[in-house]
């Protein structure tokens, strides 16, 4: 069986990060959706629960952290390309997020670049070049 990553935020707002998600190429299964959850996407492995806040303090008897203000948690996105984390970064700041939090990061074989959500997760955008990193002598050509 394929090994699979359901990742589970708490959201201020349900309806605007899931139109946020839907932008940036989410998508949307209906049939893990309801008012409290939206079930986002990314691949057939990796998927977001964005959660209500009040339904996600019922998985948890810790309290739930405000991630404008504590880092909760980073995620990396594998990217198809350099050019795909560019415009995945700027398409984010045009719909409610904030462009690159951080610097950029390019280091040759690989490149980084990061949003923020509208509910302050940071999200990265990785594109690697394996052949580069691992050392096959093809470059940084994609």
């Amino acid at each position: 069986m394929t090994k699979m990553i359901f990742i589970n935020l708490p959201v201020a707002d349900l309806a605007a990060t899931t139109a946020f998600y839907t932008a940036l190429g989410f998508t949307k299964n209906d049939m893990f959706s309801d008012e409290t959850a939206s079930s986002m996407m990314w691949s057939d492995q990796i998927t977001f629960q964005l959660l209500t806040r009040e339904y996600f303090q019922t998985f948890t008897s810790k309290a739930v952290g405000d991630a404008h203000v504590d880092c909760q948690l980073l995620v990396a996105l594998s990217a198809d390309s350099r050019e795909e984390a560019d415009r995945l970064a700027e398409l984010a700041g045009e719909r409610g997020g904030k462009t690159d939090p951080r610097a950029p990061m390019d280091l040759g074989f690989m490149y980084n670049r990061a949003f923020e959500d509208p509910n302050g997760y940071v999200v990265e955008l990785v594109w690697m070049n394996p052949d580069a990193a691992m050392g096959n002598g093809a470059g940084t050509a994609e």
